[in-house]
């Protein structure tokens, strides 16, 4: 959720929010960062409600989320360590705030290997608005070698651009042509090894070749029945793009691509949940967007069984202020001291709230769970000790969640 949704708006209530709002705020928390106006205290203007057998609280942003709340580990006591959106989405894809380092994805496809020779092991999917500050650092392979990046994918159309053969170019042309430039690219490579990036490059030639058939089947929804398109949102004029991307998604994952990665909002601020200006709206139309889509995921995982094994992760790169931005303008700052994300699925245990933040939701104060926190448990439950998946670079065994002591959530894991 590109931008960074608001915590209080969406699955983290307070109700002293409502007592006091309208009134100054005095604490000792941060808000008001890159100069902007510091407001009043805001109470969300949605409604939560207690969902399913346990009771999960939810705002009325996701009325079809909702209904899987049994289903949902909710960690509200998220922190991370920058206000910034470059450096959050990094920090959220790569455990770092700096460029350079591998992205999940990439250590999740270096970790497990692939399942299918046909199909990029990371594929990624961004918004038509425009992709997330830092564009491709954010599915970088970094220090690994660079067939473990992530693959753009267009949810509509023609999956890759350049794929489809050049018109009036035959089967055995087009295979002699391959094979000619393989001999040419390995000799070529053979005067640089340990050129990875050059290795990959060869190596999308013959993906690519593959390609061509099965990135063009797995994006086909007309392959899809009426109802499970229509239970997508395809039809609907906002929940299109990402009803098609959840839908993708699920015949991707079929096909064994591993790590499979949506972006919602794109752009700058109001095409993000990026809700300076007017928080209400912008959180309206970014949960309106989303929310059948997702939930329409999670049905159809558990409809083909594949939910057992799928993790599904939600979230921004940080949260935001419990706060205006200024008087009367129902806008909120960035929050990275305490905001929430969900987990589901993979043995995953729902139906809970892990941690808390403050009474007013400003900072992760009950079990605080840093993105590296959260990275450690992502892999724990695809099968990896984070201490033990390492790359050797510059003279260290490299980890994702990096050198400090970072933990698994063991409370959220069945």
């Amino acid at each position: 959720m590109n931008g960074g949704p608001s915590q209080v708006d969406t699955f983290d209530p307070k109700p002293e929010l409502s007592r006091l709002h309208g009134k100054p705020y005095h604490g000792e928390a941060k808000v008001g960062s890159n100069g902007r106006p510091i407001g009043h205290l805001m109470q969300s203007p949605f409604k939560f409600k207690h969902w399913g057998q346990s009771g999960l609280e939810i705002s009325d942003l996701f009325p079809y989320t909702s209904q899987f709340a049994d289903d949902l580990c909710v960690i509200r006591s998220m922190h991370t360590d920058t206000a910034a959106h470059a450096s959050g989405c990094l920090q959220m894809n790569s455990g770092s705030v700096f460029i350079g380092k591998p992205s999940l994805g990439a250590w999740l496809s270096y970790g497990l290997g692939s399942l299918n020779q046909s199909l990029p092991n990371y594929v990624v999917m961004t918004d038509p608005r425009g992709g997330p500050i830092g564009s491709a650092s954010n599915w970088s392979a970094g220090y690994m070698p660079a067939a473990h990046q992530g693959t753009l994918f267009r949810s509509a159309g023609v999956p890759l651009l350049d794929l489809a053969t050049p018109q009036g170019t035959g089967p055995r042309t087009q295979r002699r042509s391959l094979d000619l430039l393989n001999r040419l690219n390995q000799e070529h490579l053979a005067l640089r090894p340990g050129e990875s990036e050059l290795a990959a490059r060869i190596d999308s030639y013959e993906l690519a070749y593959r390609m061509q058939t099965s990135a063009a089947e797995a994006v086909d929804l007309n392959r899809e029945s009426e109802a499970t398109r229509e239970m997508y949102g395809i039809n609907g004029p906002r929940t299109a793009d990402f009803g098609r991307k959840c839908l993708i998604t699920r015949r991707l994952l079929e096909k064994g691509v591993r790590f499979v990665q949506l972006y919602s909002g794109g752009g700058h601020i109001e095409d993000t949940w990026d809700g300076h200006n007017d928080c209400i709206s912008n959180h309206r139309l970014h949960a309106g967007e989303t929310d059948q889509p997702i939930a329409a995921l999670i049905a159809d995982l558990k409809r083909t069984g594949l939910w057992e094994e799928t993790l599904l992760v939600w979230g921004g790169e940080f949260g935001r202020t419990p706060t205006s931005e200024g008087v009367d303008k129902p806008g909120r700052d960035h929050d990275w001291h305490g905001f929430s994300m969900w987990l589901a699925g993979a043995g995953v245990k729902g139906g809970q709230a892990i941690g808390a933040t403050d009474e007013l939701g400003f900072k992760a104060v009950e079990q605080p769970c840093h993105v590296s926190d959260l990275h450690a448990t992502i892999l724990h439950l695809m099968g990896l000790d984070h201490q033990r998946l390492t790359y050797f670079h510059q003279g260290l065994d490299q980890r994702l969640t990096g050198v400090l002591e970072h933990r698994v959530i063991t409370q959220a894991l069945a």
